[in-house]
C-alpha cells in the first residue's frame, strides 16, 4: 500500500493539484477569499450528488482554514476510497461549469485531455492507499 512517506504520493499530490489549479479562473467568495479548486469541486458534486462523503468529511475538519488545504484532503480522502477518478468525472460532466471555472488551456476542456486523465485517474482505484486523513 501506498503511505504518506510514499515520495510517489507527494508527487502524484502535487501533479493533482497542478492540473486542478492550472487556468484556473480567480475567483473569490463574498469576503474577498480566493476561491480554489476545492470550491469548483464542491460546485460540481454538488451538482451531481446531493452530499459527497468526502466533502462532508473534509468540511468537519475545523483544523483546516483554506481552500487550498481542504482541496488537498478531498484528494487523499478520495485516494484512500478509490473515488477520485468518479468523483472528477461527475466535476467535468458540466461544460457551462467547466468555462465557467477554467480558461481555454485548461486539459478540462478538451475531450481528448479529460478522457486520457480520468483514464489514469480510474487506474488508480487499484491502488491501496493507507493515508492519514
Amino acid at each position: 500500500p501506498v503511505t504518506d512517506g510514499s515520495q510517489e504520493l507527494h508527487s502524484l499530490c502535487a501533479q493533482l493539484e497542478f492540473l486542478l489549479q492550472f487556468d484556473l479562473k480567480e475567483k473569490r467568495s463574498f469576503f474577498g477569499q480566493r476561491k480554489d479548486y476545492w470550491d469548483f469541486l464542491c460546485q460540481g458534486l454538488a451538482q451531481r450528488w446531493q452530499e459527497h462523503e468526502g466533502v462532508r468529511f473534509v468540511t468537519s475538519l475545523d483544523k483546516l482554514k483554506t481552500p487550498v488545504g481542504r482541496g488537498r484532503a478531498f484528494l487523499r480522502y478520495c485516494l484512500v476510497h478509490r473515488q477520485l477518478a468518479e468523483s472528477l468525472q461527475l466535476c467535468l460532466l458540466n461544460p457551462e461549469s467547466l468555462r465557467e471555472w477554467y480558461y481555454a488551456r485548461s486539459p478540462f476542456l478538451s475531450p481528448q485531455r479529460r478522457e486520457e486523465i480520468l483514464g489514469s485517474l480510474y487506474e488508480l482505484d487499484s491502488v491501496t492507499f493507507h493515508l492519514a486523513l
